[in-house]
């Protein structure tokens, strides 16, 4: 690949130039498209031509400043699918924009590169903000010191192994009410077990589709989970979904439901806001509370 040529053949004026779009989405299924009249390949990567792709013009800066576009396309159901769309699968996805010189696609450019932001769908049509690398420069970090856990149970942080049989388990689907509510079949897990866990569809016309665990009760042989928003696919008896285990994030619930307190990553001894202009007293603790009168 070289850009040096590409630049040469813009420089002619009359220019044999377009854009390609790669989409590439959290579960690893890639798209391709441009907007030329046939489709192109390089990479390893087909991109089509008569997907109805379109893309503004990319705003592009130096330094910090945020790289941003938009991208317009029809739904078609063997390209982008709008239930694909609803069920989120599209959110987070990595895209990269080429400038190609379309008779000789060795010479290309790589313009754009980030991920898909937010979506909307009008009279068969999607709209994708598009932003650039440098906007996670706009999301907070740095650590925040709380007295509960800042880990996310499971990643490096945490180190605890959510592959355990104790604590995480695949179910199939008895029902379902709402979107928000599913039933299983009794495992044997204690009530409230999965409550503030994690829930994934594993197969299913909803596969892919993760959502956070509101509620976990069972009874009568049946465990229900109610989720914190309504699923954007539809679950049917005999699909399998993942359960993980829930955390509350206290130091007491690593200790004794994950044996973990040694990568608990909270402050649970940090005194509170009004600590320091709390009035000693010589009865009761002294803990930074209100103080009664």
């Amino acid at each position: 690949m070289t850009a040096a040529g590409l630049f040469a053949h813009v420089k002619e004026g009359a220019t044999h130039v377009c854009q390609c779009w790669a989409i590439t989405r959290t579960d690893g299924v890639t798209f391709g498209f441009t907007d030329h009249d046939r489709a192109l390949s390089f990479d390893g990567m087909d991109f089509l031509a008569d997907s109805g792709m379109t893309a503004r013009a990319l705003a592009l800066s130096t330094g910090l400043a945020v790289d941003n576009s938009e991208a317009m396309g029809l739904l078609q159901s063997d390209v982008i699918a709008e239930d694909d769309i609803v069920a989120g699968r599209f959110d987070g996805a990595k895209v990269q924009n080429w400038l190609v010189r379309w008779d000789d696609v060795n010479q290309r450019q790589l313009r754009f590169r980030g991920q898909i932001g937010e979506i909307t769908r009008q009279a068969g049509q999607f709209l994708v903000e598009l932003r650039g690398l440098t906007d996670v420069l706009n999301q907070p970090t740095g650590r925040t010191f709380l007295r509960t856990c800042s880990a996310v149970l499971g990643d490096a942080r945490c180190k605890f192994d959510v592959q355990d049989p104790s604590y995480a388990i695949t179910l199939p689907v008895l029902g379902q009410t709402a979107r928000r509510e599913v039933v299983f079949a009794s495992a044997g897990f204690k009530d409230r077990w999965f409550e503030q866990g994690q829930f994934e569809v594993t197969s299913g016309a909803a596969a892919g589709i993760v959502a956070g665990i509101k509620e976990d009760r069972t009874r009568n042989g049946q465990q229900r989970v109610v989720l914190w928003q309504a699923l954007r696919a539809d679950l049917q008896p005999g699909d399998t979904v993942r359960l993980v285990a829930g955390c509350d994030r206290r130091a007491e619930t690593c200790r004794v439901k994950f044996g973990n307190l040694v990568n608990f990553r909270g402050f649970p001894d940090m005194p509170t806001d009004d600590w320091m202009t709390a009035v000693p007293r010589n009865d009761g603790a002294n803990d930074g509370g209100s103080v009664r009168r």
